[in-house]
């Protein structure tokens, strides 16, 4: 089974990052889902960015890379919009890197590095009317493009944090097939 740390998006550690969580566990695997915004959650996203702004972006994000710091042995790193900001650079930089989830966000490779790790597989997903995700779409593509093993799923729907049974934008049609996209690319991975 897959060891995985899973960052959370803007709106905070919220039960529905916590159920999504759950249904990788359900599976077997171990998720750890630090809480980067000390109990905080919010309403809306833009609350979520004020929140951030004023604690600083950089100190934010680097609590997801310390989490990082405390696992051993291989890991998938799995983030929720926000998250992936953290996760991606995570799975592009460090050795223990045995995959990356990337839901509803999607940064361009050379943020972190020249090229995706070889033999690290990598999954994104995103709503293909999604505002956020419209304007990731092109380091999407282009990450499957010059990765050996990368999918994009794009989901009918406008909605941003859509695998969050907690918030409106809540699609568990889309949901299921992301977590059944999730298990097939966590069997693959070895666990440490």
């Amino acid at each position: 089974m897959a060891q995985i740390l899973l960052l959370h998006h803007i709106q905070g550690l919220t039960d529905g990052v916590r159920t999504f969580a759950d249904s990788l566990r359900a599976a077997g695997h171990t998720v750890v889902v630090p809480d980067l915004f000390d109990g905080h959650t919010f309403d809306t996203i833009e609350d979520g960015f004020a929140w951030v702004r004023s604690q600083g972006f950089d100190e934010v994000r680097s609590r997801g890379l310390q989490a990082a710091d405390a696992m051993t042995g291989p890991v998938v790193y799995a983030g929720l919009s926000f998250g992936v900001t953290m996760a991606q650079r995570l799975a592009q930089t460090r050795p223990d890197a045995a995959g990356a989830l990337l839901l509803h966000s999607c940064m361009p490779v050379s943020e972190y590095s020249e090229a995706w790790p070889a033999g690290v597989p990598v999954q994104i997903h995103g709503m293909t009317g999604d505002e956020f995700f419209d304007e990731d779409l092109p380091a999407a593509r282009a990450l499957v493009e010059g990765a050996g093993d990368a999918e994009l799923f794009e989901y009918d729907g406008s909605t941003h944090l859509f695998t969050d049974a907690s918030l409106p934008d809540y699609d568990a049609a889309a949901t299921s097939l992301v977590i059944e996209r999730s298990l097939s690319l966590l069997e693959r991975v070895e666990s440490p």
